[in-house]
């Protein structure tokens, strides 16, 4: 859960970062790591077909029982505790290191801890994920990963765009398991 961009004033959008990256890392034979960014399975298809060779999870798979952090009710609904590594919990457990802070009374967190919706076995979780996945390379005509970053093309969208992208004029009344708000 990072604020590194609003925090330190560094940083891209997770598409442009991953787009930019794999154009030098090419040359090098160097893979990328997606991470950040990624709240439905179609961010993954994006995140691979902008050159990406994996897609780090960290949100999507926060809120399964397998993940760690405890489970809580809160208005009656199950969540899971979360929190980013820059966060001032998880720097005052260790990871202060990883962003050049020594003196645990004078910490500069770049991230948050929150909770997120309880979503069930982490086997339910991926099988989500693999479809969306699945969905996304058939509707681009991808039979593999290659295929799909060698022929996407990516059209830059508004903001009513993204809005117009999500159910819209409707109260959703049944959660699906691979979509919340």
């Amino acid at each position: 859960i990072c604020t590194t961009r609003v925090v330190a004033g560094v940083g891209v959008p997770q598409l442009s970062a991953i787009w930019d990256c794999a154009q030098v890392a090419a040359q090098h034979g160097i893979p990328i790591i997606a991470d950040g960014g990624v709240r439905y399975s179609g961010d993954i298809v994006k995140a691979l077909a902008a050159g990406g060779q994996t897609v780090m999870l960290g949100s999507l798979l926060a809120g399964t029982e397998e993940s760690p952090g405890e489970t809580e009710i809160y208005q009656g609904r199950s969540y899971k505790v979360y929190r980013g590594m820059g966060s001032l919990g998880a720097m005052k457990s260790g990871s202060k290191d990883r962003y050049f802070q020594s003196d645990a009374n004078k910490l500069v967190p770049e991230g948050i801890e929150g909770r997120v919706p309880f979503k069930g076995s982490l086997t339910d979780a991926i099988f989500q994920l693999i479809g969306g996945l699945r969905a996304g390379m058939g509707y681009c005509g991808a039979p593999n990963l290659e295929s799909l970053y060698a022929n996407s093309r990516f059209v830059r969208i508004t903001a009513a765009g993204t809005q117009e992208s999500h159910p819209h004029h409707v109260q959703i009344t049944k959660e699906a398991p691979n979509y919340r708000i």
